[in-house]
């Protein structure tokens, strides 16, 4: 067996791993939680994608911003919500995990219970991903319009760097916003707005 290294930067990793070493899902499954210490994904072309923890203070604000959200989640009933440490198989065979995101519950209860323990295979209808400093924009640009061409209703990419606030949504060009003090989810996330003053 022989991995390439494709590229690598201060805080990721890229191994391409096909045509030498194909890996079913549950078997990338079983790779993630013999390596739990390390956050890892797979394109949909098969490379692995290998991430350090992020840095305190980032999962800090990943902390306020995912206690946003389950707070809202909790009042609203109608979708079920997730961490960073949750994985999802894209319908491009990609898997993801997102810093936080939310998922409609009759679309989560429509997997089986087996779906639901490992990475569930499907798109969530909200993610965040939240720019920590070492992490390159183009890089979590290009990811989030993944989610939205898989199935992701609503997307927001936050860079703490310049506190800008990128909104995703399909058939849409991409909306920024400077330095907003709050972002709404509405009209998907009715009544969810998440503030931004402990983020920044």
């Amino acid at each position: 067996m022989s991995l390439s290294l494709v590229s690598e930067s201060s805080n990721r990793l890229v191994l391409q791993m096909s045509p030498a070493w194909e890996m079913s899902a549950d078997s990338f499954f079983d790779f993630c939680q013999l390596n739990s210490h390390l956050c890892i994904e797979r394109t949909a072309t098969g490379k692995l994608i290998i991430m350090s923890p992020a840095g305190s203070e980032t999962g800090n604000r990943n902390f306020r911003l995912i206690q946003q959200l389950a707070n809202w989640t909790d009042q609203d009933g109608s979708g079920i919500g997730f961490d960073s440490s949750a994985g999802f198989i894209l319908p491009n065979g990609a898997t993801r995990s997102p810093d936080a995101s939310w998922i409609r519950l009759t679309k989560w209860n429509s997997l089986s219970a087996e779906q639901k323990t490992k990475f569930a295979p499907i798109c969530p209808d909200f993610v965040v991903e939240l720019r920590s400093p070492s992490d390159s924009l183009r890089v979590l640009q290009e990811k989030m319009q993944e989610y939205i061409n898989n199935g992701a209703s609503l997307g927001w990419l936050i860079d703490r760097t310049t506190r800008q606030v990128f909104i995703y949504t399909p058939n849409s060009a991409v909306k920024c916003l400077d330095n907003p003090q709050t972002v709404s989810g509405n009209p998907m996330l009715a009544g969810f707005v998440l503030n931004l003053e402990k983020i920044w």
